[in-house]
C-alpha cells in the first residue's frame, strides 16, 4: 500500500500544479488578468531599478559638480578634457572584462532580443549597461540616460519572466511593460512611456498589450514620484501656446529638424559601420578624446544636457549660441555613441531639438509676424527631433502634453512632428536610428504579420495532452487496454513517431475477424504480439519543442525540420 507523502511535499506538489496552471493560462492569447498582474510586478521591478540608476548618477553628479548636477561648465577646462578620457578608460576596462556577446546594450539590443530571440535578455548585458551607462554619464560623455533605462527596464521584466519560467509569448508584453516603466521613471511621463513601448518596442497595439503596459507605467511613475517628487524633468505647467499665423514658420522648422535628424542618423550609423571592426582599445579612448575636446571648447555638450534645455526653454540662451551648441551636440553625440559608448540617444535628441527650436524662435522673432515666445519653439523642436530620430511620432506628441501640462501646444506640435517625421523618412530617405543600426548589423526589428500573430500564443494553449506511451511490440490485450484510455495519439517510445489510435483499432478488428489470426480461447497469449511499426496505419514523425515556446517558434521548427508534429 503506497504511503502518503508528507505535508510539506503535498504543499510543494500543489504549488507546482498551481504554477503549471498559471503558465498554461498565460500561453493563451487572452490571458489578460494574469498579464495585468505580471505587468504590475514588472513595473515595480523596472521602476525600482531605474530609480537606483538615477540615484547613482544624479546623486554622484550632485556631489561632483559645482552648483547643480548638470553644471559641467563650472569645472576647470583641464577637468572637462580629462574627465571623459578617464571615463573612457573605465569603460574600456569594463568591456574587456566581459565577453563580446555581453557588450551589446541599448534600445537596439532590446529590439533585437525581443523580435529575434523571443524577449530573452541577459543579466550580464544589463550589468554592462548599468555600470557602463553610469560611467558614461558621470564622466560627462554626450549621452542620455533613457537608452540605458530602456535596456534596464526591459531586462528587469524579462528576467522576472525567465525566473518564473513563463511561456515565451508572455515575455514580449513583459518586456514592453519594463520599457514603459523605465521611460515613465526617467521623465515622470507615464503615457509617453506607454506609447513608446507600443510604438517603438512592440510595434503593435492590442488590448492585451495596452492594459499591462499602462499599469506598469503607473507603477514606475508612482515609485518615481515617491523618490524624486511629482515635478517633471523640464517644465512645470508653463502656459505656452502657438499662433495660427506662425504655422508656416513651424512647418518650415519641421523640414529643418528633419535635415538635422537625417544628418545625425547618417553620421551615427556611418560611424558605427566604419569603426565597428576597430579594436576596443582604439574606439573607446577615441570616443573619450572626442568628448573631452567637445567639453574643452563647448562645455554645454557634456552630460545629458538638461540644463541646456532649460536655457532654451526660458530664453537664457539666444539663437547664435543655440546654433553652435546644436552643431556640436549633433556631431559629438553621433561620434561618441557611434564609437560604442553605452549611452542613450533620446536625451541628446531632446537637447538638439530644443536648441534648434529655440534658435528658430529667436530668428522668427525678427520676421514681421506675431510669433510665440522661444519656449514654444524649443518644446516643439524637442518633440519633433525625438520623433524624427527614433521614428516615434505618437510618443513624441504625447511627450509634449506631459512635459508642458498644456494642451494648447499640441496643435502646433502635431504639425511640426508630422512634417519632421515625413521629411526624414521620405525627403531625406532615412529610417529611424534603431532600425538603421539593426539593418547594418544584418538584424531585423520589423516583425512580419505572421510573426506578430503567432508570437502572442504559446504552444501550451493548443498542444494535445492525452497521450499513451507504447513499446514497439505489445500484445493484443495490451493494445485493447491502451485504446480504452481513448488517447489522441499513441507515442512509440524511442522512435519519435506518433501512431493514430484509429489505425490500431482498425487493425485489431481485422485480426479478430480473421480466424487464422484470432487467438484461441484456451490459448489467450498465442499470436498476440503486434509490431506497431509494421501494422498498416497513419504515423507522424515528430520532434521535441520546449513547452515555453510560442506558435511562431513552433512554425519555424516545423519548417526547418520538415516533420509533421512537435
Amino acid at each position: 500500500m503506497p504511503t502518503e507523502p508528507p505535508p510539506i511535499e503535498r504543499l510543494r506538489q500543489r504549488h507546482r500544479q498551481a504554477a503549471e496552471r498559471w503558465r498554461n493560462r498565460l500561453a493563451h492569447v487572452d490571458a489578460l488578468p494574469q498579464l495585468t498582474l505580471l505587468g504590475l510586478a514588472s513595473g515595480i521591478l523596472a521602476g525600482s531599478v531605474i530609480i537606483g540608476f538615477r540615484l547613482l548618477v544624479e546623486g554622484s553628479l550632485g556631489h561632483q559638480l559645482p552648483g547643480h548636477g548638470e553644471n559641467f561648465e563650472g569645472l576647470p577646462a583641464l577637468f572637462r578634457f580629462l574627465l571623459p578620457l578617464a571615463g573612457a578608460l573605465g569603460l574600456l576596462a569594463l568591456l574587456y572584462a566581459v565577453r563580446a556577446p555581453s557588450r551589446a546594450t541599448g534600445v537596439g539590443h532590446v529590439l533585437d532580443r525581443l523580435h529575434n530571440h523571443q524577449g530573452y535578455l541577459s543579466f550580464r548585458n544589463a550589468g554592462v549597461q548599468f555600470i557602463g551607462g553610469a560611467l558614461a554619464l558621470l564622466s560627462g560623455h554626450s549621452a542620455g540616460r533613457e537608452g540605458p533605462a530602456v535596456h534596464l527596464g526591459a531586462a528587469s521584466a524579462s528576467k522576472l519572466g525567465q525566473w518564473l519560467h513563463l511561456p515565451n509569448n508572455s515575455l514580449r508584453p513583459l518586456v514592453a511593460c519594463g520599457v514603459a516603466a523605465a521611460i515613465a521613471a526617467s521623465f515622470n511621463t507615464p503615457m509617453a512611456g506607454v506609447i513608446f513601448a507600443m510604438e517603438v518596442v512592440l510595434m503593435e497595439y492590442t488590448i492585451a498589450g495596452f492594459i499591462p503596459v499602462i499599469l506598469a507605467a503607473v507603477a514606475g511613475t508612482t515609485l518615481t514620484q515617491l523618490a524624486f517628487g511629482p515635478d517633471i524633468v523640464f517644465m512645470d505647467g508653463q502656459q505656452l501656446t502657438g499662433h495660427l499665423s506662425e504655422l508656416p514658420i513651424m512647418a518650415a522648422m519641421g523640414v529643418i529638424i528633419a535635415l538635422a535628424a537625417a544628418t545625425y542618423i547618417k553620421l551615427h550609423s556611418g560611424c558605427a559601420r566604419h569603426t565597428g571592426r576597430w579594436p576596443l582599445w582604439l574606439r573607446i579612448p577615441l570616443a573619450g578624446l572626442v568628448a573631452g575636446l567637445g567639453g574643452l571648447w563647448i562645455p554645454e555638450v557634456m552630460g545629458m544636457g538638461y540644463d541646456t534645455i532649460d536655457g532654451a526653454l526660458t530664453g537664457e540662451l539666444i539663437g547664435p549660441s543655440l546654433a553652435l551648441v546644436l552643431v556640436a551636440k549633433l556631431v559629438i553625440t553621433a561620434l561618441v555613441l557611434g564609437l560604442g559608448v553605452p549611452g542613450g540617444v533620446i536625451g541628446p535628441s531632446l537637447v538638439m531639438g530644443a536648441c534648434l527650436g529655440g534658435a528658430a524662435g529667436y530668428f522668427a522673432a525678427m520676421l514681421p509676424v506675431t510669433v510665440s515666445e522661444p519656449g514654444v519653439y524649443a518644446i516643439v523642436g524637442m518633440s519633433a527631433m525625438m520623433a524624427a530620430v527614433i521614428n516615434a511620432p505618437l510618443a513624441a506628441i504625447i511627450a509634449i502634453l506631459e512635459l508642458t501640462y498644456n494642451p494648447g501646444i499640441l496643435f502646433p506640435g502635431m504639425l511640426v512632428v508630422v512634417v519632421a517625421s515625413l521629411s526624414t523618412r521620405w525627403l531625406f530617405r532615412c529610417d529611424g536610428l534603431f532600425a538603421t543600426l539593426l539593418e547594418q548589423e544584418g538584424k531585423s526589428n520589423r516583425p512580419k504579420l505572421m510573426q506578430q500573430l503567432l508570437s502572442r500564443t504559446g504552444v501550451r494553449s493548443l498542444m494535445h495532452r492525452r497521450f499513451s506511451l507504447a513499446s514497439r511490440e505489445i500484445t493484443q490485450r495490451e493494445a485493447r487496454e491502451l485504446l480504452k484510455l481513448k488517447p489522441e495519439w499513441i507515442v512509440l517510445q524511442d522512435k519519435n513517431l506518433l501512431l493514430e489510435p484509429a489505425s490500431l483499432a482498425q487493425h485489431l478488428e481485422t485480426l479478430e475477424a480473421d480466424p487464422d489470426t484470432a487467438p484461441a480461447a484456451d490459448e489467450p497469449e498465442a499470436g498476440e504480439y503486434l509490431d506497431l511499426l509494421a501494422i498498416p496505419g497513419r504515423r507522424v514523425e515528430m520532434i521535441a519543442i520546449s513547452p515555453l515556446a510560442n506558435l511562431y517558434e513552433a512554425w519555424q521548427a516545423l519548417n526547418q525540420s520538415q516533420v509533421d508534429a512537435l
